[in-house]
């Protein structure tokens, strides 16, 4: 299994060190490309796997393409590549960009694979989805599975919910990472020192996330079996509740999701 990243950043590191470490590919079999001499050093650093310049070369030593590039220079970017994926995989993780428009800049008869991931794969707790292309079979879907498999949970879906799962998975971690920080603010706020806060914050949250996972329980469940009547967490709860917390975090989904969809609209 050859693969080429077109794109050596930390999406492309994360997953690269977890096919690795998994034993779906060797380093032989790896590569990436950029165009920043910065990012191919540390893209070779963390890996033990070349980074180059040249993507035409990449991708002609390769079965499979994982493109990394942001989304408004998806296209354009694989503008002057078009007829050489011919044969080959192409795997897009850009947010927005549909299968149709990924598949007419590739070329006729390629198989395009579109996935939603999130950086928590850089710690083997990865939340991906994919999207098959007309041309992708059941036979490249298993490759996907075990590419980011490596990394995390990864989960079949029609294209039309991809954007959602931008909303939920791929920015998601910023939400998190925002809550993290608040509940961090408010130890310090009542005393504790910031490294504690910041440590104890940070474990409440990654320790949640497990229960619900290990337990399979609703989320609003598990808050009951925790809210005493008249007790600490349902005053702190009222205040989560008059800062309308819920509808924030739902306003946050769906301005993430419309906005990979404008994304992917024509200018």
């Amino acid at each position: 299994m050859k693969i080429t990243f077109l794109g050596a950043g930390k999406l492309a590191t994360a997953i690269a060190r977890g096919v690795l470490d998994a034993g779906v590919a060797g380093a032989a079999e790896l590569t990436a490309t950029c165009r920043s001499e910065k990012s191919r050093s540390a893209f070779e650093r963390r890996t033990g796997v070349p980074a180059r310049s040249d993507n035409a070369a990449a991708i002609a030593a390769s079965d499979i393409i994982i493109v990394g590039f942001k989304p408004q220079d998806l296209l354009a970017g694989l503008q002057p590549l078009a007829g050489r994926f011919q044969g080959k995989l192409v795997i897009s993780l850009a947010s927005g960009i549909s299968l149709a428009a990924l598949e007419e800049a590739v070329g006729p008869g390629v198989a395009v694979i579109r996935v939603m991931t999130n950086t928590p794969s850089l710690v083997g707790r990865g939340a991906a989805t994919y999207a098959l292309g007309q041309h992708a079979s059941g036979g490249h879907a298993a490759v996907v599975e075990q590419i980011f498999g490596a990394v995390g949970e990864v989960h079949p879906i029609k294209e039309s919910l991809i954007d959602a799962c931008l909303g939920v998975a791929a920015s998601g971690p910023a939400y998190v990472l925002t809550m993290i920080e608040a509940l961090a603010d408010g130890g310090v706020l009542m005393g504790l020192p910031r490294v504690l806060a910041a440590r104890l914050a940070a474990l409440t949250v990654a320790g949640t996330g497990e229960l619900v996972l290990q337990t399979s329980e609703h989320p609003a469940l598990l808050r009951e079996a925790v809210t005493s009547p008249g007790g600490t967490t349902a005053a702190a709860l009222e205040q989560l509740e008059r800062g309308a917390f819920r509808s924030a975090v739902l306003a946050a989904v769906r301005a993430a999701t419309e906005r990979s969809r404008e994304l992917g609209r024509p200018a």
